[in-house]
């Protein structure tokens, strides 16, 4: 899959999630598959006006290529503004989010409220393309906003036209949220209206999946998002790569990279919800969920993990 002049053998990807796809998950999504890794969904508004919340978010880890720095917002001229700052000047591609469903975003017209507004959506990709100077940008979309309005391909045409270089395409409308079942038909046609790649999205959880997922849509790349939260060797998995990694380990890993940028106080309540994924295919580890987020240092969530470690291989976990 080419997306300018970038190349990725695969076009497996790890796309934006929101309180999840930190600088941690990113290195071993990467490392165990995955050709395009994107940071969390960033608000071009609380860049502009230096949120360091949204700065610490950017944060990426050693040697990660290319980056990819995922942005949503509704006004053209923020979004350009937020692409031309030096904070973002690292970033190799500019990921456009026209997805999101939650109501908290598209209440205030943005993520998948913008597939209601063409004219700006427009703006907000030619503009971006523009201040991105050279580098790729890259747009996300779902089927539509609901199920009354799927036009996906309509905006699939316009991104194209705006001079976007990718298109992830979610199989769900907007208002089903994550319930239901991903429309294949609706990316098979999105594919069938651009010459631009375009990335499919949607239910891929095993390498069946994602077979039939290329068989049946023809897109250059699938992006594989809830699948991957606790299990990013699903990458190799579905590459039909084999590998045997002690969850309890990566976990591990991945709180140490996030502590190297986060304080604290801030990594240990952010990994609770990533530690119970790691530790989901562990019998009987639910036990240890109210141990988990009662933990209030790095170094007691550590003791946990490390003695989850000591003994996941028994039939239970004894507390």
């Amino acid at each position: 899959m080419l997306i300018k002049n970038l190349n990725f053998q695969n076009g497996l990807m790890f796309p934006a999630v929101a309180g999840f796809s930190d600088a941690g998950l990113r290195m071993l999504c990467r490392r165990y598959g995955a050709d395009l890794t994107c940071t969390e969904m960033i608000s071009a508004h609380g860049l502009i006006y230096e949120n360091v919340k949204t700065e610490m978010l950017l944060t990426s880890y050693n040697n990660e290529f290319p980056r990819v720095v995922q942005l949503f917002g509704s006004d053209h001229q923020i979004i350009s503004r937020a692409i031309k700052l030096d904070i973002l000047s690292k970033f190799d591609i500019i990921d456009l989010n026209f997805g999101c469903p939650a109501r908290k975003i598209v209440s205030t017209g943005a993520g998948c409220a913008m597939m209601n507004n063409e004219t700006t959506l427009y703006k907000i990709v030619a503009e971006a393309v523009n201040a991105a100077s050279g580098r790729p940008v890259t747009v996300k979309i779902r089927a539509g906003f609901t199920k009354d309005n799927v036009n996906a391909a309509k905006i699939a045409k316009i991104v194209e036209e705006a001079g976007a270089s990718a298109i992830t395409i979610h199989g769900r409308t907007g208002d089903m949220q994550y319930a239901g079942v991903c429309n294949l038909d609706i990316i098979a046609i999105v594919k069938s209206s651009v010459k631009i790649p375009v990335i499919g999205n949607g239910d891929v959880t095993t390498r069946k999946k994602y077979l039939e997922m290329l068989k049946l849509t023809n897109v250059d790349g699938v992006a594989i998002a809830r699948a991957a939260l606790g299990y990013p060797q699903i990458f190799s998995e579905i590459k039909n790569v084999k590998i045997n990694v002690d969850p309890v380990d990566l976990a591990i890993e991945h709180f140490d990279e996030i502590l190297k940028y986060m304080p604290g106080h801030v990594a240990v309540n952010y990994m609770k919800k990533q530690a119970v994924l790691y530790l989901k295919r562990i019998k009987n580890s639910k036990k240890l969920h109210p141990l988990i987020f009662k933990a209030e240092s790095a170094d007691t969530l550590k003791s946990i993990l490390i003695s989850v470690k000591n003994h996941y291989l028994q039939e239970s976990i004894e507390l």
